[in-house]
């Protein structure tokens, strides 16, 4: 009997683990949310998020923008000459890497990044006991290390998007216009007269929610990290898959959200 009701148990295990953990993420993004408004304010450690989240993620962000956007002009190209609709590249290509690939890459690239680093340096702060230091010095932990790198997050991620939607686009342009011989006039035209709104503010409003979920992901699993150098390393790993799985989940979300009808 035991052995027939194994499977069931060890189900019921891990839906309660992961009920808890949402829970617990939960409680932490409003924890952090709510510190970002109350005072004392750190602007040394906000401008410092602000510096490495955004300045320098600029060199990763912009090459993988470029690159996808030429490949995605190539790809595009050979399948519309299928049907001989060429001229929709630049259209293509723009909403592509407006909606959907430029959030999302920008998304995943700050989480490589930023999640990981952010993990490990609060990580070892546990381990060294700095965040100890910080509660006896009466300062608040996440007053002090996670509501200055969440509010960086957010507010600089959605320029980072900007940024790589425009440097996809222009990948795209170099490629149509050099191998695939487009235009160049009748190319920025396409794509400025193709673009709305509504895509340029869902990238935007995607890069935000992406920021945030890089930066709470990173500080969540930095804070509660084992011990040691394996705790640092497991807190690292941890954060960078949970932050990316949540990414590709709130961008199918908010995609319905904002193109479903």
């Amino acid at each position: 009997m035991t052995a027939l009701l194994a499977p069931f148990t060890a189900i019921g295990r891990n839906v309660l683990a992961l009920v808890t953990m949402i829970g617990s993420v939960a409680l932490f993004v409003w924890g952090a949310v709510s510190h970002i408004f109350r005072p004392p304010f750190y602007g040394r450690e906000f401008l410092s998020a602000l510096f490495n989240i955004g300045w320098l993620s600029l060199p990763v962000v912009g090459m993988t923008a470029i690159f996808t956007g030429g490949a995605l002009a190539l790809q595009i190209y050979d399948g519309s000459s299928r049907f001989s609709v060429e001229s929709v590249v630049p259209q293509i290509v723009a909403i592509g890497m407006v909606r959907e690939l430029g959030p999302v890459l920008v998304g995943l690239m700050v989480a490589a990044r930023v999640t990981s680093s952010i993990a490990a340096e609060i990580a070892t702060m546990k381990v060294t006991e700095q965040i100890d230091a910080l509660v006896t010095l009466s300062t608040h932990p996440m007053k002090y290390l996670a509501a200055p790198r969440v509010l960086a997050a957010v507010l600089v991620v959605p320029a980072l998007v900007g940024i790589g939607d425009i440097i996809g686009i222009y990948g795209g342009f170099l490629v149509a216009t050099e191998n695939l011989g487009f235009n160049p006039a009748t190319y920025v035209r396409n794509t400025a007269d193709f673009l709305q709104l509504n895509d340029i503010v869902s990238s935007l409003v995607k890069g935000a929610v992406f920021g945030g979920i890089a930066a709470v992901m990173g500080c969540y699993y930095g804070m509660n990290s084992g011990r040691g150098a394996q705790g640092v390393g497991q807190a690292t790993k941890s954060s960078v898959q949970a932050a990316a799985v949540l990414i590709l989940a709130a961008n199918f979300l908010l995609t319905s959200l904002f193109f479903s009808s």
